[in-house]
């Protein structure tokens, strides 16, 4: 025995997280049906899963454990909650939750406005000034131009997005132009006035609607946080993270040493620590079925507080047993002032041309 495979067999077990999702409408984020999507990361073996699983839920006689299926009947509301607080208060998690209107909004500001303050020289993300107008134009937006007219806009805007045909640009600023845009020129003026920066954006190869990647780069960026050094992640097998495994294996594989800064509470540093990405079936993951429950009592707890679904539990016990760090919730906030606090110093511009120049290029 060498001293090289002595050193490999002695070595700690890479660290898995364990992923699923919910709510994903692929480029369609005005989908009245599913309002949120988010998906959480579990640092929990099959065997600790199970043993999870077999305590909360003994009578258990499904294939597998399903938060859908589990929580239409009263008397599982007490398990299921009792089986989130012991993952939450005794393994490594993460759940990102995502408005996914909200998100539509912040992506529209990134291409039909953007652009064009970038060609004047104005740093658009200083301090999270993106969040704080997309918020803004989420809550009044329906109001300023009409819930019909700003509806037409996001819905415009997504679809030329995913078309990027002449026709469906031309419909996007004509629609900007149907708002009384002048009422926000900052967030709509660009776009209604044809910016040709902006439309050069949308039209480029491989800009997308789809929340996937964004609510996955969340759970990468806390993952990378709570992984004392390599792990690995295991996925339900699923076609909207089954598109982005060859991007995630250019992330994983870029060796390039930089760091940027998101947020007060969170930076991207690359190598990053994750090395692998692998999908199986759910039926034979315990931990995956694990991480279901947690992100779909998480979902319905959105839609429940947002007054979209019947309140089945109480939303809000089920949040409280949530530390900071362990929820990522990506949703309007008027608070300026903290949100100004919590993204000053952000280099989100510098992250998406770096993302830009490395990941997105087309050959």
């Amino acid at each position: 025995m060498t001293a090289e495979k002595s050193e490999q067999e002695g070595a700690e077990p890479m660290e898995r997280f364990a992923v699923d999702e919910s709510g994903y409408t692929g480029f369609d984020l005005m989908n009245a049906e599913q309002r949120f999507q988010g998906a959480t990361a579990i640092d929990l073996s099959d065997e600790e899963a199970s043993d999870l699983i077999d305590r909360h839920f003994p009578n258990l006689v499904a294939a597998e454990l399903k938060y859908s299926s589990l929580a239409r009947r009263a008397n599982n509301h007490e398990r299921l909650l009792n089986l989130q607080r012991d993952v939450l208060h005794n393994h490594k998690c993460v759940t990102c939750v995502c408005d996914k209107r909200f998100l539509l909004t912040l992506i529209f500001l990134d291409y039909a406005a953007e652009p064009f303050y970038h060609e004047q020289g104005f740093d658009f993300y200083e301090d999270g000034q993106n969040y704080a107008l997309a918020s803004l134009l989420y809550r009044t937006g329906p109001t300023f131009f009409g819930e019909q007219a700003f509806h037409a806009l996001l819905a415009a805007f997504q679809t030329a997005v995913r078309e990027k045909t002449t026709q469906s640009l031309d419909t996007l600023v004509a629609a900007a132009r149907a708002c009384k845009w002048e009422k926000m020129g900052e967030a709509i003026g660009p776009i209604a006035m044809g910016s040709t920066a902006c439309l050069r954006a949308i039209a480029t190869p491989g800009v997308s609607t789809d929340a996937a990647f964004p609510v996955l780069q969340a759970l990468i960026t806390r993952m990378e946080v709570m992984a004392k050094g390599p792990y690995r992640v295991e996925h339900d097998r699923s076609k909207n993270l089954l598109q982005y495994n060859e991007l995630l294996q250019r992330l994983i594989a870029h060796d390039a040493d930089v760091e940027f800064k998101e947020t007060a509470i969170t930076t991207l540093k690359f190598p990053l620590k994750l090395r692998e990405v692998t999908q199986v079936d759910s039926q034979d993951s315990p931990s995956i079925q694990v991480a279901d429950v947690l992100i779909g009592a998480a979902i319905e707890a959105g839609n429940s507080l947002a007054g979209l679904r019947e309140n089945r539990f109480d939303a809000e016990a089920l949040l409280a047993l949530y530390a900071p760090d362990q929820f990522i919730h990506i949703i309007p906030s008027l608070d300026f002032a903290e949100q100004k606090e919590f993204r000053k110093g952000t280099q989100a511009s510098k992250v998406i041309d770096y993302f830009a120049e490395h990941f997105y290029k087309r050959k």
